[in-house]
Order: C-alpha cells, then sequence, then structure tokens
C-alpha cells in the first residue's frame, strides 16, 4: 500500500476539453477520466491541497489557446473555490511557472500526479519533479496517450508509447500506482 502524506499535493495536468479532439487519434484508458475524478473526489473529503495545471497554448491554431471553446476544463475537472490554479505554456508545469515555488512555500514534498498526455506533459512535469527532489507518485490509470509513429517510422498503439513513458518514469522519477493503490489511504485519512 501506498501512504500518502497529510501534505501531499495532487497535480491535475491539462484535463481540458482540448483533448478531446478527433485530430488526436486513437487514446488509450477510456475511463481515465472516471478514475481520475474518483481520485479527485476522494482527494478533496481528505483536505489536501490540489493544483490545476491549465495549458494556455501560445500556438495561434491550439485547441488549448485561450479564448478557444475547447480550453475550458473537461466536464468535472473544473477548479473549486480555494483551489490553485497553474497556468502554463510548455510541456512543463514547473516552465516559467510559480508551481515550484507554491509547492514548497506550503510544505508539499509528495505530490500524486495525472492528466495527459501521458508521454508529454506528464512525463515532462513527473520528470522535473523527481529532478527538483519531489516524492512523485502518478497515477497511471488516470492518465492517457494516443497512437503515434516512433523515430523509426513504426507506428505505436497508445498502450505501447503509455507503457514506454511509463518505464522511461518508474524508479528515477517516479513511483507508478494505479488509482485503487491511493484510493485506500485517503479514504483512511477522510
Amino acid at each position: 500500500m501506498i501512504e500518502i502524506t497529510p501534505t501531499a499535493a495532487l497535480l491535475l495536468i491539462d484535463l481540458q476539453q482540448a483533448i478531446d479532439h478527433p485530430s488526436w487519434g486513437v487514446r488509450n484508458h477510456p475511463d481515465a477520466e472516471l478514475r481520475g475524478q474518483a481520485l479527485l473526489a476522494a482527494w478533496r473529503a481528505s483536505g489536501r491541497r490540489v493544483f490545476h495545471i491549465r495549458h494556455d497554448s501560445v500556438e495561434p491554431r491550439s485547441h488549448y489557446r485561450p479564448g478557444q471553446p475547447l480550453h475550458a476544463y473537461k466536464p468535472g475537472f473544473e477548479p473549486q473555490p480555494g483551489e490553485t490554479v497553474i497556468p502554463k505554456h510548455s510541456n512543463s508545469s514547473f516552465i516559467e511557472t510559480n508551481l515550484e515555488s507554491e509547492l514548497r512555500a506550503h510544505g508539499h514534498h509528495q505530490l500524486v500526479v495525472f492528466g495527459v498526455i501521458t508521454n508529454n506533459c506528464v512525463e515532462a512535469t513527473v520528470r522535473m519533479a523527481g529532478n527538483l527532489g519531489f516524492d512523485t507518485i502518478l497515477a497511471e490509470d488516470a492518465c492517457f496517450t494516443f497512437g503515434r509513429n516512433d523515430y523509426n517510422g513504426m507506428p505505436r498503439t497508445a498502450e505501447e508509447v503509455h507503457a514506454m513513458s511509463l518505464a522511461n518514469l518508474e524508479g528515477e522519477y517516479a513511483r507508478i500506482t494505479t488509482t485503487q493503490a491511493l484510493l485506500p489511504a485517503l479514504r483512511g485519512a477522510a
């Protein structure tokens, strides 16, 4: 069983409607949002702090660009009063944001992370969190990604891309787990 400290913070990465645009292609983990909502509800009930990482793209044609209809949060992931929103412009939630200073100022040494895209913004954020010394836990079943070609042009499924990203992170940067493994620790603290 994974222990979640009383001062742990939850980071939700880029859970915006832009990720549902058909141009992304075929994804894995069709139930990721349900698992993420269960984790978020339990987290809120435990009284721990929530950080919503919001991608504010500077690319003119991006669906993540502020002012675009799909820039909005996915239903069920809207910030509640008192929860922190961290806007970002790059793949890492730590680059040119106040996330690190907010976490350190409030004594959040442990992070639980989920969101999208596993091999992009999630992986970049988790790598940097690990490098900055945070005890980082990734709820992999509340994350998803999309199929893509590898460097050699070989098509890879979303499941393969997701699994490779998790392999990149496990151990050195984070502990990889599931929402099912995290929920008992939160229910006990409620």
